[in-house]
């Protein structure tokens, strides 16, 4: 996630053997979730290896990880304490019952700490989300990890403890803290997105069952489910689109794939996605059943394709029926709001969109963004993107208005109305907003909804997906739109003191033990750097391979973000091996900073490390 709060200006060593640290206390004003009431301390947990798990829930990569860790944690659930540390982005994440439906939408089944003041982040010194810190059994820190891809390096480091500390007697077996919450009884459990089938009836995706419900007219009447409560058919679905034959697009999120259902035999079948998630040097095009996806969020059917929010790695992917293959149509896969040839935009976590006839309309939730697709040229075949409302990562709140000043926070569903506009459930402002193309102005047709995630509409009304109220909504679309108060909100972070000057960037990278870096087929690692405003960067924008770079920061500005993505691959070293395993480590940082004559000339971002 493209997005860092940053902390000191310090980071572990991967050389050399370093002095022991204690791990700082959790402390979070939000308090504790699955304990039961309990308010644990790091002293209770002595004698289990504790795997503090620092996410936000509006992160992609945040909910990857928490799917990463489910073996693990299954698996060593006698002498390992998962502990997520909830750490806010946006104003609404650190609302404590958002961080309730969150851990019951995404079924985190261990311990959460809310922490909305950022104070164990800040503790940790963690950088992004999401960030993974192992504590051993006797209270020391002993690694961290920052972004995906470090399952395996964990569990050979959970096992390496396991044996270390039960031949000390300082390992604890036996059960954790967790309290599993007692059931809610609802037709729905936080629906993601909606569909108006062909009989009238309305098709759900019922995230957290991980089913289709099929509604009647009303959208309350069920009809049937779709799908085993379980990992069955569905994981976690999501965006629905409709096609011309009837049958229905499913973008079946976890399980990084596209299902084909038809309403009139009740089949499902996949039709695009392995199974597993794309990583950094997998295909993007080809056979549709051979190419990986990446946690596809919403699909739409525009000029004879189905179009994809592929949220996993910040890009707009295509799935065409007739040849039954999939391809990149936009994005380079870097997070971020970078407008113009498709082939060279940047996007944040799309998740919602919506076709009219001459545009696909993008929900880019992270920039909290309106943005849309179209054509040029004369035959009309290559793609560009806009921006219509929205200007970066960090700016956000409600604010109505002429487009280039109104603001959203982190919409998730785009809605074509009858008169051309575009309806935008504002998911974090718990809002249904309205974009017009033709006045340029964004305007509010509905508040106290309950983070809406999508809308359909039927007749004169639109029917809201209100997905943390477990219900569909029905609103008569009004003639004006409703006025509120205008808050603007940038995202809570302290910024990292640098030098003017010359400035060191060093992404701190040592390949899990047992791994060696992969350098058969050229370099194995990448960094891409780049900076808000672009002008911040006199010198060391760009791509290359090493993970260090000397910047050049401009002497007329005094703030910016820096935004840094790093890629390092290892394979097993295991000379026997002629097919090794191989993994993929990779983490977005936005660094904000500040030019100060006091500031460090230093700054290092840990993408794994370990105390030796």
């Amino acid at each position: 996630m493209n997005d860092a709060s940053p902390a000191p200006a310090s980071a572990p060593s991967t050389g050399a053997r370093r002095v022991r640290v204690r791990a700082p206390e959790l402390v979070g004003k939000g308090g504790w979730l699955n304990t039961g009431g309990d308010q644990p301390a790091l002293a209770d947990l002595r004698g289990k290896i504790v795997l503090l798990d620092f996410w936000t829930f509006c992160c992609i990569n945040c909910l990857h990880v928490l799917d990463e860790l489910r073996e693990l944690e299954e698996k060593h659930r006698d002498t390992l304490v998962i502990v997520g540390v909830h750490s806010p982005k946006f104003v609404h994440e650190a609302e404590h019952q958002a961080v309730v439906d969150a851990v019951e939408r995404y079924e985190v089944h261990h311990p959460v700490l809310d922490d909305p003041e950022l104070t164990t982040w800040k503790q940790y010194a963690v950088r992004a989300w999401p960030t993974l810190v192992v504590i051993d059994p006797e209270g020391y820190v002993v690694a961290q990890h920052a972004g995906e891809g470090h399952a395996n390096a964990i569990r050979t480091l959970v096992e390496e403890l396991e044996a270390e500390h039960a031949a000390k007697g300082t390992l604890r077996r036996g059960d954790g803290p967790y309290v599993p919450p007692e059931p809610a009884a609802t037709d729905l459990r936080f629906p993601g997105k909606a569909v108006v089938l062909p009989s009238g009836n309305l098709l759900v995706s019922d995230t957290t069952r991980h089913q289709l419900v099929e509604l009647a007219e009303d959208g309350e009447t069920v009809v049937r489910r779709i799908g085993t409560d379980g990992d069955g058919e569905f994981r976690e679905p999501q965006g629905l689109a409709l096609l011309p034959s009837g049958q229905v697009v499913v973008a079946d999120t976890v399980h990084h794939a596209l299902k084909l259902f038809d309403p009139a035999t009740g089949t499902v079948e996949r039709i695009a996605g392995t199974g597993r998630q794309w990583w950094q040097g997998s295909p993007t095009s080809g056979p549709a059943l051979d190419v990986d996806l990446s946690s596809p969020w919403d699909v739409a059917w525009w000029r004879g394709k189905v179009w994809i929010a592929m949220a996993g790695v910040h890009q707009i992917w295509t799935y065409d029926p007739e040849t039954r293959t999939v391809e990149v149509a936009a994005g380079t896969t870097n997070e971020g709001l970078v407008d113009g040839p498709a082939a060279e935009a940047w996007f944040a976590q799309p998740s919602g969109l919506a076709a009219t006839a001459d545009r696909l309309w993008i929900a880019d939730s992270e920039t909290s963004a309106l943005r849309f697709i179209d054509t040029e040229g004369a035959e009309g075949t290559g793609y560009t993107v806009h921006t219509a409302v929205g200007t970066g990562l960090f700016d956000f709140g409600h604010r109505d208005g002429a487009a280039g000043q109104a603001l959203f926070q982190h919409p998730l569903g785009v809605t074509a109305l009858p008169d051309g506009s575009v309806a935008v459930c504002d998911t974090y402002n718990h809002a249904l907003r309205r974009f017009d193309p033709a006045s340029d102005e964004v305007t509010t047709l509905a508040t106290d909804l309950r983070e809406p995630s999508d809308a359909v509409v039927v007749g004169e009304d639109v029917v809201v997906v209100e997905s943390a109220r477990h219900r569909l909504t029905r609103l008569r679309l009004p003639e004006e739109a409703v006025r509120v108060e205008a808050v603007a909100h940038r995202t809570r972070r302290e910024a990292t003191d640098v030098a003017p000057g010359r400035l060191r960037l060093d992404v701190v990278f040592q390949a899990p033990k047992g791994q060696k870096l992969d350098e058969r087929y050229g370099p194995s690692t990448r960094l891409l750097v780049s900076s808000t405003p672009p002008g911040l960067l006199l010198a060391g924008d760009g791509t290359g391979t090493d993970l260090f770079r000397d910047l050049e920061l401009n002497p007329e500005l005094t703030e910016g973000v820096l935004h840094v993505s790093a890629m390092a691959a290892s394979c097993d070293d295991d000379p026997a091996n002629e097919y090794p395993a191989c993994h993929v480590h990779q983490q977005d940082w936005g660094v904000p900073v500040k030019v100060t004559d006091a500031g460090t000339a230093r700054l290092p971002l840990i993408l794994a490390g370990m105390d030796g």
